[in-house]
């Protein structure tokens, strides 16, 4: 295995059957793995080990599910993790394909245990390697807001993954992911046969944005928050402002004001984590496992509940129906 089969399979992942659902179960298991790997130099771990702190992961960055799912959300990806990455077997080294069943409960009596193949191992020795990656399975699975407290919480340094990033070689960007079969073969006709992760994903590499796309969306608001109206300026320049993507821009979701909202950076991030979403009629919903302890989180949070999002400027569109189910759906935290 080359460095480039390693990305390209990472990029690759089998994940949801169901057009336009997000699975970030194995980016997640993966992305674990890696934090262990830089903290101990090796992947090893028990199902038994995996199974709180991946499902706890699971849970916080995926889409939702019933409290009786939540606490075995890791199964599905250690058993299902690609056996071109990825061993399990049996406390008694039995190999354990794919097909294993997976519950919880059957993998611990089964003592299973997993590990990155040998050959992964070695490639991700090399720092740049590594910090590739990172950011391949960040930049295809997450949105930007998420992805400090992703790499905190599977034990990633991210400063030292962005300045081994940064000393790599600089080499072409990677194509983003395509969002449907015609414009995978539309993708496929216009490029050349070179390995889509071939790149070296430089911490400079960050999704690309259509031309414009902030100022646009910031001004269709008037540089205020469409959620709480915060609308700073420090001299000539609006500060704590963001243009946020409703439908994520890593799962298919343009640069366009009709799929964006100005939010400030509070908002913005809760909104991306799920604790704030959006109904049909464009009313504020504050999801009822966000908790808070003192008079500023009702202020600053759980106040919003049922207030009006705001307009955008006359002849900007609002955020469009199937972009708020979209979030609904796969975000936020019912």
């Amino acid at each position: 295995m080359q460095r480039h089969d390693l990305l390209n399979a990472l990029g690759a992942l089998r994940q949801a059957p169901t057009d336009s659902r997000r699975a970030p179960h194995k980016p997640l298991l993966l992305l674990w793995l890696l934090g262990r790997f830089a903290a101990t130099g090796s992947t090893l771990v028990t199902y038994a080990e995996a199974e709180e702190p991946v499902s706890r992961l699971i849970n916080d960055y995926g889409p939702p599910v019933s409290a009786r799912t939540a606490a075995q959300r890791a199964v599905q990806p250690f058993v299902r993790l690609e056996r071109g990455l990825w061993e399990l077997h049996s406390a008694d080294g039995i190999p354990l394909g794919p097909d294993t069943r997976p519950e919880g409960g059957h993998l611990r009596r089964l003592g299973a245990f997993g590990r990155l193949r040998p050959e992964v191992e070695t490639l991700l020795r090399d720092p740049a390697t590594f910090a590739a990656a990172v950011f391949l399975l960040l930049d295809r699975n997450f949105t930007g807001t998420l992805e400090a407290a992703i790499c905190h919480r599977t034990g990633l340094d991210l400063p030292t993954v962005e300045l081994s990033a940064l000393e790599a070689p600089q080499a072409p960007e990677a194509p983003e992911a395509p969002t449907s079969p015609e414009a995978d073969t539309a993708a496929a006709a216009a490029e050349p046969e070179t390995p889509a992760a071939e790149v070296r994903y430089r911490m400079t590499r960050r999704r690309v944005r259509a031309p414009g796309f902030s100022e646009a969306v910031l001004d269709a608001y008037g540089h205020a928050c469409a959620m709480c109206g915060y609308d700073g300026v420090l001299g000539l320049s609006p500060v704590g402002t963001e243009a946020a993507h409703v439908r994520w821009h890593s799962q298919g979701g343009p640069d366009r004001i009709d799929n964006a909202l100005a939010l400030c950076a509070l908002h913005h991030t809760l909104f991306d984590y799920g604790a704030l979403g959006i109904t049909p009629d464009h009313t504020i919903r504050v999801s009822p496992r966000f908790t808070y302890d003192s008079k500023a989180g009702h202020r600053a949070v759980a106040a919003l509940h049922d207030a009006p999002v705001a307009r955008p400027r006359a002849s900007r569109p609002r955020v469009r129906p199937d972009f708020l189910h979209w979030h609904d759906r796969e975000v936020f935290k019912h």
